[in-house]
């Protein structure tokens, strides 16, 4: 099974995705935790992507484009692979397909979580909390400057995607504001 996950920052997808991961016994490919690896690793990609996160902008789509490349071919992802924060554009997604198709492989679904923009906010500072408290390290673009930065990105650069996918007949809507439990019920419904 191979599942792209859609939905402005804050919708869920970490979550649904370690679900789905769970369900069906394929890696998460979160760009996030991909970038965030390269960062730490002080790879020159990687510090390129760290000043573009610091900044609240999305990082550039060839920087990721070759991350997500390199990852796909991993022996992990013969069975499929969920991607969580990826794509973001247009762009990428042309570029995924691309690539998909070059390895004899395809998308079997694109699933966007639709939530209240204004809900996410809240869902942001719950998170910075939750992480304090277990002692992990907050991220940088976790503050609401940065956040407000990366809706609007979302909304100009990643909605796109939706009408994308649409006419290629992979995309599946799920209400993302409804409890973790019954939306990753929602979603393995979408996907029989």
């Amino acid at each position: 099974m191979r599942i792209v996950l859609l939905g402005p920052p804050g919708a869920g997808k970490g979550t649904q995705a370690k679900m789905l991961c769970e369900e069906y016994h394929i890696p998460q490919l979160s760009t996030g935790d991909m970038l965030r690896e390269v960062i730490r690793r002080e790879t020159e990609i990687g510090k390129k992507a760290k000043a573009m996160i610091n900044a609240g902008t999305l990082v550039s789509d060839s920087i990721v484009n070759q991350i997500v490349s390199d990852r796909i071919d991993e022996s992990d992802c013969i069975n499929g692979f969920v991607l969580d924060g990826y794509p973001r554009t247009v762009g990428q997604a042309e570029v995924l397909q691309q690539v998909l198709q070059s390895k004899n492989m395809q998308l079997d679904a694109v699933i966007e979580l639709i939530v209240d923009e204004d809900a996410l906010l809240e869902r942001m500072k719950k998170r910075v909390q939750e992480t304090i408290i277990a002692g992990g390290q907050v991220r940088s673009d976790d503050n609401p400057v940065a956040f407000a930065k990366r809706l609007v990105e979302y909304r100009e650069k990643t909605a796109p995607l939706s009408e994308f996918y649409l006419q290629r007949r992979l995309l599946k809507l799920v209400d993302g504001m409804i409890g973790v439990t019954e939306v990753s019920r929602k979603i393995r419904e979408v996907l029989k």
